[in-house]
């Protein structure tokens, strides 16, 4: 007996898989590209995913897609747990504090960070935290100054597109390692964050043939999108956790009523756009490397 097609499906990327050509990490194909390039209805291919899911050889990735790899440990991460030690008030240091408030973050989100829980994570009075970092805002502020230092920007490159490419690569990074400094960063009031300052640096360095007026403009500009799409990850970060569904399931099980939708408001350009049978696959990483491009020609273009 010949095996269903979800099966056959799940047996072709579970070779790739065993053959090397999808690495831990890669983004397997998505449910659109599945039934795009096996020709099966959404289901089928949403099967064949949920097989692999299953069989721990892929997971879900927020802002991604499926990625190939067993699904990372869910809340209260290994981080947390490696991070913490039961501690007398005068064996800990500011570092320690802030890496554990790092770790929680991290793990659970920023809301999910308090004073008294990260004493108790560390096994001190909550009072005792403050001689050490002050409050939580000032807390906040370390854990992005030391969160931005896992990245260096090395030295600065004479060509200023790829300049401000690599500092805006290097945010992206940090963002999507800790997906909770992009609320904790703001532009409208910036925070002074000695590890931050670098990067600003660089930009202005970049943009010295524009007048300070426009070479700052740009620069918030650059910092600004790469926060606004780290926060839609952020955000699809958590649906995921409380839907259960990855942004291109969800989107899936929205077919029918946006098509409706569509037909009820005589949307010609809608219509015509999916006529065919047009799929996006919603992938954070190719949304950000297009926008970069597309901030980067229009700040080449006012340059010149």
């Amino acid at each position: 007996m010949s095996e269903a097609p979800y099966q056959q499906i799940a047996g072709e990327l579970r070779r790739r898989i065993e053959a090397g050509e999808l690495r831990p990490g890669d983004r397997v194909p998505s449910t659109r590209a599945l039934v795009r390039d096996f020709g099966v209805a959404m289901a089928t291919a949403t099967k064949a995913l949920q097989v692999l899911q299953q069989e721990r050889l892929v997971h879900p990735s927020p802002g991604v897609g499926t990625v190939v790899g067993p699904p990372p440990r869910p809340r209260r991460t290994e981080a947390v747990a490696a991070e913490r030690r039961v501690v007398v008030d005068g064996d800990l240091n500011r570092d320690e504090v802030v890496r554990m408030a790092i770790a929680i973050a991290d793990a659970d989100g920023l809301p999910a960070l308090s004073m008294r829980r990260l004493a108790a994570e560390l096994g001190v009075s909550t009072m005792a935290l403050y001689r050490y970092v002050g409050g939580k805002d000032a807390l906040v502020m370390q854990m992005v100054d030391a969160a931005i230092q896992e990245f260096p920007l090395g030295e600065p490159l004479a060509d200023w597109r790829e300049q401000i490419a690599f500092v805006a690569r290097v945010h992206w990074k940090a963002y999507r390692r800790h997906l909770w400094m992009a609320s904790a960063i703001s532009l409208s009031r910036p925070q002074l964050v000695p590890g931050l300052l670098p990067h600003s640096n660089a930009v202005l360095r970049a943009l010295r043939g524009f007048s300070k007026v426009d070479a700052l403009s740009a620069m918030i500009s650059t910092f600004a999108y790469v926060r606004g799409i780290a926060l839609v990850m952020e955000a699809e970060a958590q649906a995921e956790q409380d839907t259960g569904l990855t942004a291109d399931e969800w989107m899936d099980r929205q077919g029918g009523q946006l098509a409706t939708m569509i037909a009820a408001g005589n949307l010609s350009e809608f219509r015509e756009f999916f006529a065919d049978g047009f799929t996006y696959d919603y992938d954070l990483d190719h949304l950000f490397e297009f926008g970069l491009a597309v901030m980067l020609d229009g700040i080449g273009a006012r340059l010149r």
